[in-house]
C-alpha cells in the first residue's frame, strides 16, 4: 500500500496535466508523458553535472518543462485550434514521438542510473516500513496538488482557466485572453510532468528517453478513471492505478500489471464513461 501510494503520487502529478488541458480545450496531450521524461533529464542534468540538491533540481526542472510545454501549445496546438479533433490528436501524438526521438539523438539510447539525492533511512511503523524517499516523494506530491488547487480556486488566473472551462465565447467576451490562459494551463499541467521526471527518477534510479510511454498511458487511464477535466478526479485517479498496480505485482504476477491497468479502463468507459467525479453532458445535436 506505501508503494502504491508512492507511485500513484507519481501518476496523479501526471494526470493533472492531462485533465487540466483537457477540461480547457477538450485535448488528450498525448506529448505530456514525454514532458515528464524530459523533465527526468533535466533533473539528472542538475544533480549531476550542476551538483544541486533535489529541492533545487525540482525547481529547475519543473520551470524548464513549463516553458517546454508553452512552446510547445505555441507551436504545434495554437495553430491548429480551429481544427478538427482528430487532427490535433494525430498532430499530439506526432509531437509525442519527436520528444523521444530528438532525446535519443541528443543524450543517446541507454539508461542512465539518478544520482542519490536522498538517504535510504528507513521508518518503521509497526510492520510497515517507509523510507526517506517514499516521504520526500508523498509529500512532494501533496503539496503540489494543494499548491495547484490555491491557483485555481484563490487566484485570478485560476478564476480565468475555470471561465475558459466553462464558456469560452463567453469568457473572451469578459475580457480574459484566451490564448494567455491555455498556455499558462499548459505551463502549469507540464510543470507537474517535471516534478513527476524527477521523482521518478529519485524512486527507480534509471532514466530513458522511452520511460514517458507507460506513464503517460497510465496516468491517461487515472484522468479517465476520476473524470478528464476533474482535477480532484485526477488526484484520486492517480494513487488508485497505483495502488491497483503495487497490488497485482504483490499479490499476482508482476507482468500482468499492465494488463489489469488498461483492463481497467475498458471497465471504466464501459460502466462509467464520464469517470468516478465526471457529470455527463447532454449536448445538442
Amino acid at each position: 500500500m506505501v508503494n502504491g501510494i508512492s507511485l500513484g503520487s507519481i501518476y496523479a502529478l501526471i494526470a493533472l496535466g492531462y485533465t487540466m488541458v483537457y477540461g480547457i480545450i477538450k485535448l488528450i496531450n498525448f506529448a505530456h508523458g514525454d514532458v515528464y521524461m524530459i523533465g527526468a533529464y533535466i533533473g539528472f542534468a542538475a544533480t549531476t553535472y550542476v551538483n544541486l540538491g533535489f529541492f533545487p533540481a525540482l525547481i529547475v526542472s519543473m520551470v524548464s518543462s513549463a516553458a517546454l510545454g508553452v512552446i510547445i501549445e505555441r507551436v504545434a496546438y495554437k495553430p491548429l485550434r480551429g481544427s478538427t479533433r482528430i487532427a490535433v490528436l494525430i498532430t499530439a501524438i506526432g509531437m509525442s514521438l519527436l520528444l523521444e526521438y530528438v532525446m535519443m539523438f541528443f543524450v543517446g539510447a541507454e539508461v542512465r542510473s539518478y544520482p542519490k539525492l536522498l538517504s535510504n533511512t528507513n521508518y518503521h511503523l509497526g510492520n510497515i516500513v517507509i523510507n526517506m524517499q517514499q516521504i520526500y516523494i508523498i509529500f512532494t506530491a501533496i503539496a503540489l496538488m494543494i499548491l495547484l488547487q490555491f491557483i485555481v480556486h484563490k487566484t485570478k488566473t485560476g478564476k480565468a482557466m475555470r471561465a475558459v472551462s466553462i464558456d469560452r465565447d463567453a469568457a473572451q467576451l469578459m475580457g480574459i485572453k484566451i490564448d494567455n490562459t491555455i498556455s499558462f494551463t499548459f505551463a502549469i499541467g507540464s510543470a507537474f510532468a517535471g516534478a513527476a521526471g524527477v521523482l521518478v527518477g529519485i524512486y527507480y534510479n534509471s532514466i530513458d528517453p522511452l520511460m514517458g510511454i507507460m506513464p503517460g498511458l497510465k496516468a491517461f487511464i487515472a484522468a479517465v478513471f476520476g473524470g478528464i477535466g476533474n482535477i480532484p478526479g485526477a488526484m484520486i485517479g492517480g494513487v488508485a492505478i497505483g495502488m491497483m498496480e503495487t497490488l497485482v505485482s504483490g499479490y499476482g504476477n508482476s507482468m500482468y500489471r499492465d494488463a489489469v491497468v488498461f483492463a481497467f479502463l475498458i471497465i471504466i468507459l464501459i460502466l462509467k464513461p464520464s469517470g468516478l467525479l465526471g457529470k455527463n453532458i447532454r449536448e445538442k445535436v
